[in-house]
């Protein structure tokens, strides 16, 4: 195997013309339980408390927050306190939300590449 060369400061600078994009907003694709629970599934597996809130407020979003919240319990501004994160947010919070949303979180062993001997 050869020794690269490559250093990241000798890339040129793109200049992009943006002006006829959009932001990309995960909610509008947040259309069904199974694409929903694959997108929270796949937010937890960072292990980021934050990109779990995050990936909640998209699917509140995409179902409706107002809807969300009297599912929940609770009322729009406090779901959106929650959803805001920063604060440490109480697992039974957590759980609420996640079935007023249509999921659950579930437990499964994790896939080893190695077999433990």
């Amino acid at each position: 195997m050869s020794n690269s060369t490559f250093k990241p400061e000798d890339m040129p600078i793109l200049d992009l013309d943006t002006s006829g994009t959009q932001v990309y907003e995960a909610s509008r694709f947040l259309d069904s339980p199974e694409i929903i629970s694959a997108y929270l599934a796949q937010s937890m597996k960072s292990q980021d408390p934050q990109i779990l809130m995050k990936a909640l407020a998209e699917v509140a979003k995409a179902q409706g927050v107002n809807k969300v919240a009297a599912a929940a319990g609770v009322n729009r501004e406090s779901l959106y306190k929650t959803l805001k994160g920063g604060s440490k947010t109480r697992y039974e919070t957590v759980q609420k939300l996640m079935l007023a949303l249509g999921v659950e979180l579930t437990v499964q062993p994790i896939k080893r590449t190695h077999s433990a001997k």
